[in-house]
């Protein structure tokens, strides 16, 4: 069942939506080489503590950590590790969620460590830009899917691959409610969009196949063919005169 939030519960979620912009920042301030992603994790659970909320992920159904840390071939889900050391030239995707009074935010952003190879840089920008495509269409009287066209769209022109097992979401006092929102297919189908409703878009992309496998883990997804992957999502809230960006504000990059 779709559920659709009131204007004071939306208030709440903006509250939760700073809370995970906020852990982005204090990740991206730590990303360099020598960095190792335990340190991400443990710099970002401190902030969102401070800040009055609760990491959204540690503990959901067993997930051990307070982000996902998903480096260079890894779709999403990866474990932080003491013993992962980022390196120069390496992109890591960071997911954050933090929950306020109840109702989560969710976001996540691939970050380059040091200086970018020419086909990194592609694979950011255009995965950045499907994201903003997506959100583009979470107007009121569209439909869920053409959410996913709009990102399929952006990504395919450029030659990448869009990861298919994996999709957006409804979000709210759940981190995952109904709708999935897939990455691709055809515009024009699915539920109407309605004001209230708040979702997780968040495209994920490929340089290669968009197949994925699952580690043995049981957490880290990645590329079957090894190629890179990135990641972006906002929490998103369809309103009257459009969509809000809750997860704000961005991380700033030179290359955005």
């Amino acid at each position: 069942m779709i559920i659709l939030k009131s204007t004071e519960e939306i208030a709440i979620m903006r509250e939760a939506g700073r809370i995970a912009a906020g852990a982005l920042h204090v990740a991206s301030a730590l990303i360099r080489p020598g960095v190792t992603t335990r340190d991400i994790d443990e710099a970002v659970e401190a902030y969102i503590v401070k800040e009055g909320g609760r990491p959204a992920f540690k503990g959901y159904r067993g997930f051990p950590a307070s982000v996902c840390a998903s480096l260079n071939d890894e779709v999403v889900h990866g474990l932080p590790s003491a013993r992962r050391r980022l390196r120069a030239g390496d992109i890591v995707s960071i997911d954050v969620g933090a929950v306020f009074e109840g109702f989560v935010g969710d976001t996540a952003w691939t970050f380059p460590v040091g200086e970018m190879g020419v086909e990194a840089e592609k694979l950011l920008r255009t995965t950045y830009r499907a994201l903003h495509a997506g959100i583009a269409r979470a107007v009121p009287g569209k439909r869920l899917s053409d959410i996913g066209a709009a990102v399929q769209e952006v990504l395919e022109e450029a030659g990448l691959g869009v990861v298919r097992e994996y999709t957006g979401h409804g979000i709210g006092r759940n981190m995952h409610e109904e709708p999935m929102v897939p990455n691709y297919g055809p515009p024009g189908m699915g539920p109407l969009l309605e004001v209230g409703l708040v979702l997780a878009i968040e495209p994920m992309a490929t340089t290669g196949d968009w197949a994925t496998r699952l580690g043995k883990d049981g957490w880290t997804v990645s590329t079957r063919d090894h190629s890179l992957a990135a990641h972006f999502e906002h929490t998103v809230a369809i309103l009257e005169h459009g969509p809000e960006i809750l997860t704000w504000p961005e991380v700033g990059m030179a290359w955005t």
